[in-house]
């Protein structure tokens, strides 16, 4: 992990380009965030642009930083232009997930990388299991798949919360977007992986069941 390609270059590269412009134009960052309203009018570029603006430089740090870590893992799998697709793929199915919620809510909005950069980390989660991470706070290592189903259950919690600032929905899109398509690139993991793509469904299933009985 954190072998920074250029493919990898590139995409920070225009996150923080774009971010720095956010940071110093308010009017671009109004025009291109996440805006339920927005989009309702047709505006559905907003979809795409919001994954690059980011709201400090902290935000876009974090982001680009699990970024630069895991997504050597896909791109080594995969290769560069499937690393690509997972990552707009991602963002765009985090954003589109964010607006189911809050389509009735009018001034909602919503800007960063956190989507796309999910979906990194579960694609790198499903291709390589085996992995373990370690956390700042926690001595010992952690296995990814733990790790994962850890994060979308709490992106769960946080939804139903809906008591901070936290884009929670967008994460958990984003990280379904990463699962989906990875799968759908490499549908022998099906076979090869069988356990582990159940264990990581587990999270999307009850996300289903509580949508479906009206608890979330």
């Amino acid at each position: 992990m954190g072998d920074l390609s250029i493919i990898t270059a590139i995409v920070i590269g225009v996150n923080v380009l774009i971010s720095i412009k956010g940071f110093n134009d308010y009017s671009f960052f109004e025009k291109y965030k996440f805006n339920t309203g927005a989009v309702r009018r047709g505006e559905q570029i907003r979809v795409l642009s919001s994954g690059f603006l980011h709201v400090s430089t902290s935000h876009l740090f974090f982001n680009m930083l699990t970024l630069y870590f895991f997504a050597p893992i896909v791109i080594s799998f995969l290769g560069n232009w499937e690393f690509v697709v997972i990552y707009l793929g991602s963002l765009i199915l985090g954003n589109l997930l964010s607006y189911y919620f809050h389509k009735d809510e009018y001034h909602y909005t919503a800007v960063g990388a956190s989507g796309a950069v999910s979906g990194i980390l579960y694609a790198a989660i499903l291709l390589y299991p085996d992995m373990s991470l370690y956390m700042f706070f926690i001595p010992v290592p952690i296995p990814a798949y733990i790790f994962g189903i850890g994060y979308l259950l709490y992106s769960i919690y946080g939804m139903r919360a809906n008591n901070d600032n936290i884009g929670h929905d967008a994460h958990f899109g984003g990280a379904v977007g990463g699962y989906v398509i990875t799968l759908l690139m490499v549908p022998a993991l099906f076979q090869v992986n069988t356990l582990m793509v159940g264990l990581l469904a587990i999270p999307i299933v009850i996300l289903f069941i509580l949508n479906k009985t009206g608890r979330l």
